[in-house]
């Protein structure tokens, strides 16, 4: 197996060559993007990167500001529902009714087939009960956000599960007196880091890119706030767009590494 597997990856040129192929693609807009941020008629300059940290603009851009802390609320209470609601049916569906996969996977895919717009409307009157019983705070929004990241955090986390024996794992740990909790906890768990850690990492992603929800139901997020700002100030905008996504791309260096760190504790 592992001389097919070896003949099967790429080669270190190949490997090289996709690598660089595919980080020019990223890094010439992100170049491109910061020298539009510090160019000037009288040569390059950081005062409008400094401006955003000046007190006595803050009140200029804290539509940003406040959507970013409402966006971080939204992809923690959003990660939440994936790995304490939507993981463990995956895993209840996957020991306990074989039979209704297809049907959950169908459900589960079903978001990402029906436009944004349209969610929008079904949602609307969802929304106008959630206000009156838990208040209109834009937390709220990750109801609707967990059920946009399904279909991802579906293909992710199945993956990791038809990659083990769950069935096995489960029944021996439960011979040997383990409650559920533990079962999910201590030998499920850990067994799908790689699906969990991928799926929250598309959540956060989703829930850092979306627009439209957020804009058509009136909650104030980190892309709502930067389509006020590019309204004002186009440099502002394009430099906070920078910094989401060195944000994001930090974010996936950490879970990656978490990942992979994980991974060797489990191989030792």
């Amino acid at each position: 197996m592992a001389v097919v597997s070896g003949l099967l990856a790429p080669s270190r040129t190949a490997r090289w060559t996709i690598g660089v192929t595919v980080g020019l693609v990223f890094a010439v807009p992100f170049a491109a993007t910061v020298l539009f941020t510090v160019a000037s008629p009288e040569g390059f300059t950081l005062d409008r990167w400094a401006a955003l940290f000046d007190p006595a603009l803050s009140a200029r851009y804290a539509p940003v500001w406040t959507g970013l802390v409402n966006s971080l609320i939204l992809a923690l209470v959003t990660v939440a529902i994936v790995l304490f609601l939507f993981a463990p049916t995956m895993v209840l569906v996957s020991l306990k009714f074989p039979r209704m996969r297809r049907a959950f996977e169908f459900l589960a895919l079903l978001p990402i087939t029906i436009p944004a717009i349209v969610l929008v409307v079904g949602l609307a009157p969802i929304y106008l009960q959630i206000g009156r019983t838990v208040g209109t705070g834009a937390w709220t929004l990750a109801f609707a956000y967990g059920v946009l990241v399904l279909p991802f955090a579906y293909r992710s986390i199945q993956a990791s599960i038809d990659a083990i024996d769950l069935r096995t794992l489960t029944e021996a740990a439960r011979t040997l007196g383990s409650g559920w909790g533990t079962v999910l906890l201590r030998v499920v768990a850990p067994n799908l880091r790689q699906g969990l850690l991928a799926a929250s990492l598309i959540s956060v992603a989703v829930v850092l890119g979306e627009f439209t929800i957020a804009s058509l139901l009136n909650r104030p997020v980190l892309q709502t706030g930067l389509v006020i700002i590019n309204k004002q100030d186009a440099w502002a905008s394009a430099i906070f767009t920078l910094l989401a996504l060195a944000f994001a791309f930090a974010l996936l260096l950490v879970i990656g590494r978490a990942g992979r760190v994980g991974a060797g504790r489990k191989n030792s």
